[in-house]
């Protein structure tokens, strides 16, 4: 059985509120600028939002968001990969 992907067209049974958009018991604001692009967008009236996660900016707050589709993850510049400081020195000590 083959496994696809079902992206959500449009916004069944949604709401708009004063609060913003109410869907599935959630309140969703409108997408940022950094999610432009990204396939989870949906648009709903004059705005895009973002079914996936309720409050797009927050998950733009640390980093980049986990359920972007138009980001790639960035290797360092090096190639290396980081190290626990810790789990390194016990290593060393060890002999590896």
């Amino acid at each position: 059985m083959s496994k696809t992907k079902t992206k959500i067209t449009v916004l069944e049974g949604a709401e708009m509120t004063a609060d913003g958009l109410s869907y599935n018991g959630a309140i969703l604001s409108p997408v940022v600028e950094k999610c432009e692009g990204c396939e989870r967008a949906v648009p709903f009236e004059d705005q895009k939002f973002c079914p996936s996660y309720a409050q797009p900016a927050t998950k733009w707050k640390h980093g980049v968001c986990n359920f972007a589709t138009h980001v790639r993850a960035t290797v360092d510049k090096e190639g290396k990969v980081k190290v626990n400081p810790l789990k390194a020195s016990k290593r060393a000590a060890r002999g590896r």
